[in-house]
C-alpha cells in the first residue's frame, strides 16, 4: 500500500457521515427533502405518486381501504395488468429496441433482450400456458435458475390472471414438493439443468424427485433445455420442451388480462417460527407501484440505465429488483447466471464494465467476499460507469461499507443499505440518495411514509441510542395481503405483538431488533425470532431442526446461527446422538447432508456440535441465546435459569476443540 493509499485508508476509516456528490443530487430522480414532510401531511393520498408510475386499465376510487385492518386494501377499484406495465406500453412509447435484459451466462454467453423481443416471447409462452390449460388465478410453480426464461415465464403468467410461485433452484425436491402442495399448483416451468462452476448441474432430475411427493395430479410440467447435449435425460408423458413450445406459439397475440389491483400477483414462500414455509400473497396493484416508486426514489433508476441487481430470483430480491420494478420503469436489466469468483474472481467486473452498467445492488455477503479476495481485482476494470451502489439482505458493517464506497464506487457514487422483507415486497428503511447523508452501517430513515419506529418491549419508542425492535405502525402499499390459504398466522405471526386489537389500532412487527439515533436513523442489529439470515437468506430454524432430527441416530437437535466472515450468520447445528449410535464425523455428515437434501445447499450448516445434554430452563424450553453465543464465540451469558448449568461449558469445550 502506497502512503497515500494508507492516508485515504486511514481518513475513511474515522468518516462517520458521507454526503451525496452534488453532481448526482443534480440528476436524482427524488432531490427535494420535502418529501418527507409532504408524504406526512398527505398520507396516504401521497402514494398516488407511486400508482402514477404505472398504467391503469381503470382507475383506482380508493387509495387505502382499512375497513377490515390488517387487511388492509390498496388502489381499490382499479384494474391494470403487470405484465402489460413491464412490456406493452414501453413499446408503445418507442422502446421496442431499447434492451430490456441483459443474460449473462456462467459459460460466457450472452443473449440481449429488447422491450420487443421480450413481448414477443411473453406473449408465446403466455398462448402456450393457455393451450396447457391455465385459467386465471391458477398457481403455476416456477422452478427455475437465472435463465431468461424465468421472468419471461413470470411475466407470461402475469399476463393471463394466474399467479406464479417462483422457488429458489438451491432448494431440494422435498422444498419444492412442500410448496407445490401448499399452493395446490398443478403446472411447473423448469429447466433440465444449469451450470456452477463450469460443472453442469441435473435439475430435472431433482425435479422429478420432487414431483413425486406432490399429492395432487400436476397437469404439465414444461422443461427449458439449459444444458444441451451436455445432460441425457428425456421427458415423461407430461413433461414439454419449452423451445418446441414457443416455436408452435410463435407470433400469437395474448391480450393482458385486466387484474383487480387486490388478485394476486404471486405467491412467495419464506421460512418462519414453525416447520412449515409461509406463503406470502403479494397483489398487482400495490406490489407494482411500491416496486416500481422505491426503483425510482432509492435506486435511482431511469430508463436509459443498465442496471444490475445480483440477487436470484428464487428470492423477493429478484422479484422486486430484477424483474417489476426495473422493467415497470422501462430500463435494462442485468441477470448473470454463474456465481462471482468463476472462472476468475473478478467476473463481476468485467460484467459491469462491459455492460456499463450504471446502478449496482448486491449483498454485504457479496462485499465481505470482495474485500477477502482483495482490491486487486475490481481495479483490473473501468467502473466509472457506476453511479449509484447498493447493498441488501442483511445489516452491512462499517467497515465493509467504506470498502464497498472507495473501491467500487470510487467514492463518487453514494451507497443505499437497505432494510425489507419479503414481507414488506420493498425497501422500507434506508436513505434516499439525492437527499440523506449515508452513515456507514446505519440503514438510515424510514422512506417517506413509512411509519417505521424502534420501540422497546412495551410498545414505547426507545431514547437516541438504545437498542430496542423495530415495528411499522402505517400500512404501505408493498405489504403483503395474507399468508395464502392462513389468515389466522398472518395476525399471529405479524400483527399480534404490538397491536390493540380491542382498538383496531395495527403495528406490523418484522422482529428484527434495532437502535435509532439523534437523526432518526435506523442501525438494523438482526433477527429476534427463529430464523437465520444465511447470506440475506432467511432460513426457519425449525425446518432445520426438522431435517436433522429425521436422521438416523440423531435424537434431538437444536439450530442457531453464529457469526460467520463471509456469510455474516451460519447455521450451527447442536445434536443429542441416540443411544447406541458413535457421535462422530460420519454421523456429522450425514446430517449436513440431510439438510442439504431436505432444504437444499443454502441451509448447509457450519458445523454439527454432538452434546448429551441441550440447556434448558426449568420449564424445558432450549436456551437458543447461549448456543448462539458459543457458536459467535462470545462471553457467555447468566446460565442461573438453567436446569442443567453445567452442560454449556462442556458444550462450549466441545465447540473450541472441533
Amino acid at each position: 500500500m502506497t502512503p497515500e493509499e494508507a492516508n485515504l485508508e486511514a481518513r475513511l476509516e474515522e468518516q462517520e457521515q458521507f454526503e451525496p456528490p452534488e453532481s448526482f443530487v443534480e440528476q436524482a430522480n427524488v432531490s427535494d427533502p420535502g418529501i418527507y414532510e409532504e408524504f406526512e401531511e398527505n398520507w396516504p393520498e401521497c402514494w398516488e405518486r407511486a400508482a402514477d408510475l404505472l398504467s391503469w386499465d381503470s382507475e383506482y376510487d380508493t387509495v387505502l381501504e382499512d375497513g377490515d385492518a390488517p387487511f388492509y386494501e390498496w388502489f381499490t377499484g382499479g384494474e391494470l395488468n403487470a405484465s402489460y406495465n413491464c412490456l406493452d406500453r414501453h413499446v408503445e412509447e418507442g422502446a421496442k429496441n431499447r434492451a430490456a435484459i441483459k443474460w449473462e451466462g456462467e459459460l460466457g454467453e450472452t443473449r440481449t433482450y429488447t422491450y420487443g423481443d421480450l413481448l414477443n416471447e411473453v406473449e408465446a409462452f403466455a398462448a402456450t400456458l393457455r393451450d396447457l390449460g391455465v385459467e386465471e388465478d391458477d398457481v403455476v410453480t416456477l422452478y427455475m435458475p437465472m435463465v431468461p426464461e424465468l421472468p419471461i415465464a413470470m411475466l407470461a403468467c402475469a399476463r393471463i390472471g394466474a399467479p406464479h410461485s417462483v422457488v429458489f433452484a438451491g432448494f431440494s425436491a422435498d422444498a419444492l414438493a412442500t410448496r407445490m402442495n401448499s399452493a395446490d399448483s398443478e403446472y411447473l416451468v423448469t429447466c433440465d439443468g444449469y451450470y456452477r462452476r463450469g460443472d453442469a448441474l441435473d435439475h430435472i432430475s431433482k425435479t422429478n424427485e420432487g414431483l413425486e411427493g406432490v399429492d395432487h395430479e400436476v397437469s404439465d410440467v414444461v422443461v427449458v433445455d439449459r444444458l444441451g447435449d451436455a445432460l441425457d435425460h428425456s421427458l415423461s408423458a407430461n413433461q414439454h420442451d419449452y423451445d418446441d413450445l414457443v416455436d408452435e406459439h410463435a407470433g400469437a397475440s395474448v391480450e393482458p388480462v385486466s387484474r383487480d389491483a387486490e388478485d394476486m400477483l404471486f405467491l412467495m414462500y419464506t421460512s418462519g417460527t414453525t416447520g412449515q414455509p409461509k406463503g406470502v400473497k403479494h397483489t398487482t396493484g400495490g406490489y407494482l407501484a411500491y416496486t416500481a416508486w422505491t426503483s425510482q426514489a432509492v435506486l435511482d433508476v431511469k430508463p436509459e440505465d443498465t442496471y444490475w441487481c445480483s440477487a436470484d430470483i428464487g428470492w423477493i430480491t429478484g422479484h422486486s429488483y430484477i424483474v417489476y420494478g426495473p422493467l415497470a420503469l422501462g430500463t435494462t436489466t442485468v441477470m448473470y447466471e454463474g456465481t462471482p469468483d468463476y472462472p476468475e474472481k473478478d467476473r463481476l467486473w468485467e460484467i459491469v464494465e462491459k455492460n456499463r452498467v450504471d446502478i449496482f445492488y448486491t449483498a454485504p455477503t457479496a462485499i465481505r467476499a470482495f474485500m477477502k479476495w482483495g482490491k486487486q481485482y475490481p481495479e483490473r476494470y473501468d467502473l466509472s460507469s457506476l453511479r449509484l451502489l447498493g447493498t441488501v439482505g442483511e445489516p452491512i458493517n462499517p467497515r465493509a461499507w467504506k470498502w464497498y464506497y472507495q473501491h467500487i464506487g470510487n467514492e463518487d457514487c453514494p451507497v443505499v443499505d437497505t432494510w425489507w422483507q419479503t414481507e414488506t415486497g420493498g425497501m422500507m428503511i434506508t436513505t434516499l440518495p439525492g437527499i440523506n447523508t449515508m452513515k456507514p452501517g446505519s440503514a438510515g430513515p424510514p422512506l417517506p411514509g413509512i411509519g417505521a419506529k424502534v420501540v422497546d418491549a412495551n410498545g414505547e419508542e426507545v431514547d437516541a441510542g438504545q437498542a430496542g425492535y423495530v415495528m411499522v405502525d402505517k400500512p404501505w402499499p408493498g405489504m403483503l395481503r395474507t399468508l395464502y390459504q392462513n389468515d389466522d398466522r398472518f395476525i399471529t405471526e405479524y400483527w399480534q405483538e404490538y397491536s390493540d386489537e380491542d382498538a383496531d389500532e395495527w403495528t406490523y412487527f418484522p422482529e428484527d431488533g434495532a437502535k435509532i439515533d439523534d437523526d432518526g436513523y435506523i442501525t438494523i442489529l438482526g433477527r429476534v425470532d427463529d430464523v437465520v439470515n444465511v447470506s440475506g437468506h432467511r432460513l426457519g430454524t425449525m425446518e432445520i431442526e426438522s431435517a436433522v432430527v429425521g436422521v438416523e441416530g440423531i435424537a434431538e437437535a437444536a439450530v442457531v446461527g453464529g457469526d460467520h466472515e463471509i456469510k455474516g450468520e451460519a447455521v450451527y447445528v447442536y445434536a443429542i446422538p441416540e443411544d447406541g449410535y458413535d457421535a462422530g464425523d460420519e454421523l456429522a455428515e450425514r446430517a449436513i447432508q440431510g439438510v442439504v437434501d431436505s432444504i437444499g445447499p443454502i441451509a448447509k450448516p457450519e458445523e454439527v456440535i454432538f452434546t448429551p445434554e441441550l440447556p434448558k430452563t426449568r420449564s424445558g424450553k432450549i436456551m437458543r441465546r447461549l448456543l448462539e453465543d458459543i457458536a459467535s464465540g462470545n462471553e457467555l451469558g447468566n446460565t442461573s435459569t438453567l436446569r442443567n448449568p453445567d452442560v454449556v461449558d462442556d458444550i462450549a469445550e466441545q465447540a473450541e476443540s472441533n
